[in-house]
């Protein structure tokens, strides 16, 4: 009787047994014969289920994302206060348990601006989008439930795009001292200009 292989978890496997080795050799170093090795597959395997190694990357970091927002949308729908489900959306930016997906989009970042590459830019544009989506949700809730006032909508894209900014400046200079400390300062500003003033 033939062996039924579940392609997509047997996918799944094989990146996930290459996890390690793009955390410590990063993407750029990586060849197909070394990921092929660590997953105890043969090439011709790896190309089965993948079309290069970025294809690999993306499939270890949508795992990852997936996981990841289990976690947050689980600690997010246990409070009631908008600025406080903002202050845990960004805690990607810094915190521990983060650390290795983050690693990865600093990788995928440089990438895409020292060298561009369609599949690279659509995916983090994937990414951007549904994260935005999801922020943005969370602010309009804020409108509606009254807590913010309208004109929050039009700063949505603004708060989003600058928290991302204040990660990116930490990751490439000395001029942050603490990310977590500035992004929530950054925060609580922004908020005491859109929370409804309460008399």
């Amino acid at each position: 009787m033939a062996i039924i292989v579940d392609k997509v978890q047997k996918r799944r496997d094989i990146a996930l047994s290459c996890k390690e080795l793009f955390f410590t050799q990063g993407i750029k170093n990586l060849t197909i014969s070394q990921i092929a090795k660590t997953a105890g597959v043969g090439k011709g395997t790896l190309y089965d289920y993948f079309k290069n190694k970025e294809d690999i990357v993306f499939e270890i970091v949508n795992i990852m994302i997936h996981e990841r927002n289990i976690l947050v949308e689980k600690r997010i729908s246990q409070t009631t206060i908008t600025k406080e489900k903002i202050k845990l959306f960004n805690t990607f930016f810094y915190s521990e348990e983060d650390m290795e997906l983050r690693g990865l989009y600093k990788e995928f970042i440089s990438i895409s601006l020292s060298s561009p590459d369609e599949k690279m830019i659509e995916f983090q544009t994937q990414c951007f989008d549904g994260y935005y989506a999801w922020f943005e949700k969370i602010i309009e809730d804020g409108i509606e439930n009254g807590e913010l006032i309208p004109q929050a909508r039009k700063l949505v894209k603004g708060i989003f795009v600058t928290s991302e900014g204040l990660f990116i400046s930490d990751a490439a200079t000395n001029s942050i001292n603490n990310l977590q400390e500035e992004l929530e300062n950054y925060i609580d500003a922004i908020f005491e200009l859109i929370e409804v003033k309460q008399c």
